[in-house]
């Protein structure tokens, strides 16, 4: 049988969670400090690649739109046949892309896997609102500094010109995801191995 929270009244209860808001409010204000900071970091410019798309060849800059600040997803290349969980995982909660447009943010994923396998993989998963293209061939992830993983990658235009303005990886990534945001609301938690988690919690490997 899987264990379970301790039962305690209701004032305990009130006091305990009490506690855990004055930790969750202090982590919030330091998180809004990081924001600050992170909208102070400076620039620099980004070379032109042009990828493989679905309809074409298109380029870094065409990957905006209309738009003069763009959040690019790199997906993982697990190689033929295969794709990177996590990256699969990643990919499935992105949403309201017209959303985050009216804030002048344009989104796009690319990969280093080949243009074909990209869409198969992206018609079989059912992603057609997630603007795509294969930098197989280019050295883009190389020079993002992706080695061969996952990257999220923020760009602003200046006309023309591209430039680089913020970078994450890892958790950094992984804290963005709306079903794992959730997951660590609920008792048992995302129910991985890694957690910290109360004795007789249900855990199993990442992606198992």
């Amino acid at each position: 049988m899987t264990a379970m929270p301790t039962v305690v009244s209701a004032e305990e209860w009130e006091k305990a969670r009490a506690e855990l808001l004055a930790a969750e409010k202090a982590a919030t204000r330091e998180q809004d400090r990081i924001a600050a900071q992170r909208r102070r970091l400076p620039m620099v410019e980004f070379g032109e690649y042009t990828f493989a798309g679905p309809d074409g060849p298109v380029t870094l800059l065409d990957l905006f739109g209309d738009q003069r600040q763009l959040a690019l997803y790199q997906f993982m290349n697990a190689g033929p046949d295969s794709f990177c969980p996590g990256c699969t995982y990643f990919t499935k909660n992105v949403a309201n892309l017209t959303g985050l447009a009216r804030s002048g943010v344009a989104w796009a994923t690319v990969s280093d896997m080949p243009l074909d396998q990209m869409t198969g993989y992206w018609k079989e998963m059912g992603w057609s609102d997630i603007p795509f293209a294969s930098s197989a061939g280019t050295t883009f992830s190389a020079d993002c500094g992706a080695g061969g993983g996952f990257l999220l990658n923020v760009f602003l235009r200046d006309g023309d010109t591209v430039y680089r303005t913020y970078t994450t990886g890892q958790r950094g990534v992984d804290r963005i995801l709306f079903s794992t945001n959730i997951l660590d609301l609920a008792p048992y938690g995302r129910q991985e191995d890694w957690e910290d988690s109360p004795e007789g919690w249900p855990q199993e490997p990442t992606y198992g």
